[in-house]
């Protein structure tokens, strides 16, 4: 019962996430065409491309996809000599290898949230020729973080149920 609502939370989170990854690439490609068509067409420069890119897009389409790759299993990977241990041995090390994850990515998103927080309150800006703000850039990287610990513990499970590694 409680797996499949990881499972099914887990997916929606992941594919949530992604939709949103691909909107903010969509967003960078029309940004940088229409800043490349204006420069070319009227020597006329878009204001604030190279932060938007930089600050905006970049960080959303980096972060905000990691689960739902997790989720399909195509992180990279190298298991030649994990490959040639017996089942159990393969799951142990699976469910070690994944609770090192989980460690690491739940202090990254502890640590990436405090940040947002910090940011969020100061309103922190960037240096530009106009008023950058950057502390909505910040909340990109918690949410990727916890959806990655959320989807390295739905495959936990599954990995648990089928009692072997994924």
């Amino acid at each position: 019962m409680i797996a499949k609502y990881v499972e099914s939370l887990s997916q929606w989170v992941a594919k949530s996430a992604m939709v949103l990854a691909t909107l903010f690439l969509v967003l960078m490609a029309l940004h940088v065409s229409l800043d490349v068509g204006l420069r070319y067409l009227f020597g006329k420069s878009f204001t604030g491309t190279l932060e938007f890119v930089s600050f905006y897009y970049m960080v959303a389409v980096v972060f905000l996809p990691l689960a739902y790759v997790e989720l399909q299993r195509e992180h990279i990977s190298v298991d030649v000599l994990v490959g040639r241990l017996p089942p159990v041995a393969q799951l142990v090390l699976y469910l070690f290898a994944s609770t090192l994850g989980l460690l690491y990515f739940g202090m990254l998103c502890y640590q990436s949230y405090l940040d947002a927080v910090r940011a969020t309150v100061r309103m922190e800006t960037a240096m530009a020729n106009f008023t950058f703000y950057l502390w909505p850039s910040r909340w990109a990287l918690p949410v990727g973080f916890a959806a990655m610990c959320l989807a390295i513990l739905a495959n936990m499970i599954k990995a648990l149920q089928q009692r072997q590694a994924l």
